[in-house]
């Protein structure tokens, strides 16, 4: 099943000292919207955005995942603050973990997926969220939250790009009662057009708001993340009870012992310009660089420009180099299969820039405790776990693909971006990056070009790519051109300091900037 773009991604240009966002779904780009307005910050509006994508993308992320923030606050380094799942399992005497398999229809292709209690990694959403507040935040967390919990209580409408998530996904929404009260209120799936509502996640939320402090004025130590994951205690002890007494292995200590990470992104200079990226463990970032930097070794004068069959295969042969390299090193470091994953880039008129990729993995269909967030199924996905289900040990933190970007010229002009899409991450951000910095490309036509990801054994083309150039790929490897462009190969999201956002129509991201003055 092909899931074709809307037409409402869009760029739209403005003048400097502007705020911008690109987002995967107009309620989440309006969320960042009225943040900004209030005054504040790409941090709390980034935040903002994410929570109510908790409602409006279910399909692609939930507070009961993790993800990735890179952050360039005006006046300080970049800095990657690192929120993704843990693996579960301290303290736990579950032995026999449970799951449950379910076969979801891609198209002509059925893909097994392992869900239930068992599938559940230790979430960090929810604590990175509260790190990013706390660390860059300045309004108060209840108008922070406040259009999460009017999304979640009164109904986000389903898109159609949505619907046909929502299709794909039934049998995990409806894995439990409470996920069938949330996505088949009266028995009836919820499809386009319907509203859906999370009355536990507002009152959930309406908690964290209460519950948590303002952001300190003095708070480079303060992050609440770094002191636990900023659920109450009785909510962690009921969501350790739960998942005991259905074979999950997740317990109360992972959850208290949970830990926000700061890092330092990768950094590398390529065209003359600053590119900043997630570092390791993650590895999304390191094969983009170090495709990147293999590309970097041509003179610019004699690079192919991007697009033509050259620029594909050398692209494709230095993604696939640096693919090889990850994959001899030890230990635990798979590669990221997560289907459920999206994107928020926000700047504001003083220059902040946040730009955040979060997943869900496909959703375990389990929902913790009372409060309405469904729980990822990342221990679940095999692909991410070669070495068998459960065979690592707790406590440590998962690998990604996910590779939040920041581009920085020497002008002062910055460019964030960042997509969902799987192994096809890399392809994506490497080639949008080639084609803003190789061929000095705004971030809506770079956005829009065509999309190529070899596989491990075909190249896989969106159309678009010219019919001389894909005859001369053909000569030299397997090609498959596929006939419309589809999310399978990712959902940039980007803006820029410039006053430009553009949300990727193969994922039905919308752009949005201020209006001057």
């Amino acid at each position: 099943m092909t899931l074709a773009p809307e037409p409402s991604g869009r760029t739209e240009p403005a003048g400097a000292g502007t705020a911008a966002v690109a987002a995967g779904h107009p309620a989440t780009v309006n969320a960042a919207r009225d943040i900004l307005d209030q005054g504040g910050n790409a941090f709390d509006a980034a935040i903002a955005a994410a929570c109510v994508a908790a409602v409006a993308e279910p399909g692609l992320t939930s507070l009961g995942g993790g993800g990735f923030l890179l952050a360039d606050p005006v006046g300080e380094e970049p800095v990657l603050i690192d929120f993704f799942v843990d693996t579960p399992g301290r303290g736990s005497a579950v032995h026999d973990v449970q799951m449950t398999p379910v076969d979801i229809r891609f198209g002509g292709a059925v893909q097994r997926f392992n869900v239930g209690y068992g599938s559940v990694a230790v979430p960090g959403c929810l604590a990175g969220y509260l790190h990013i507040h706390q660390r860059w935040g300045s309004l108060d967390l209840t108008s922070v939250l406040r259009p999460a919990i009017q999304t979640a209580r009164e109904g986000v409408e389903i898109s159609r790009f949505q619907a046909q998530f929502f299709a794909l996904l039934e049998p995990i929404f409806t894995l439990t009662e409470q996920g069938r009260r949330i996505f088949a209120p009266g028995g009836r799936f919820l499809g386009q057009g319907d509203l859906c509502t999370n009355p536990w996640l507002a009152d959930f939320f309406e908690h964290i708001a209460a519950t948590h402090p303002s952001p300190p004025k003095h708070r480079r130590d303060a992050a609440l993340g770094r002191t636990g994951h900023a659920l109450s205690a009785a909510i962690a002890d009921q969501i350790g009870h739960e998942m005991a007494a259905h074979g999950g292995l997740v317990t109360a200590t992972d959850l208290n012992s949970y830990r926000v990470i700061e890092r330092a992104p990768l950094r590398i200079v390529y065209g003359g310009v600053e590119v900043f990226t997630n570092p390791p463990p993650s590895f999304g970032g390191s094969i983009v660089t170090a495709a990147l930097t293999s590309m970097g070794t041509t003179p610019a004068s004699e690079r192919p420009r991007p697009g033509s069959a050259a620029a594909v295969a050398a692209l494709v042969g230095s993604l696939r180099d640096a693919v090889d390299v990850h994959r001899r090193r030890p230990p635990f470091a798979p590669l990221q299969a997560s289907k459920g994953t999206t994107h928020i880039s926000v700047v504001d008129a003083l220059g902040n820039v946040a730009t955040m990729t979060t997943s869900n993995g496909s959703g375990s269909g389990v929902f913790l405790a009372d409060t309405g967030i469904h729980a990822n199924n990342i221990m679940g996905e095999e692909d991410l776990h070669p070495e068998g289900l459960h065979s690592e040990p707790a406590g440590l933190r998962v690998g990604s693909m996910m590779a939040p970007t920041i581009v920085r010229w020497p002008e002062g002009r910055k460019v964030a971006l960042g997509t969902g899409g799987s192994e096809r991450i890399r392809s994506a951000i490497a080639q949008t990056l080639s084609h803003l910095i190789d061929a000095g490309e705004s971030i809506s036509d770079a956005v829009k070009q065509p999309r190529f990801h070899w596989d491990g054994a075909v190249l896989q083309c969106e159309p678009g790519f010219d019919i001389a150039c894909m005859e001369q790929l053909a000569a030299s490897m397997p090609v498959n051109r596929w006939e419309t462009p589809d999310l399978y190969f990712g959902g940039v999201h980007a803006v820029d300091t410039d006053g430009h956002a553009v949300g990727d129509t193969r994922r039905g991201g919308q752009g949005w900037v201020s209006t001057p003055g």
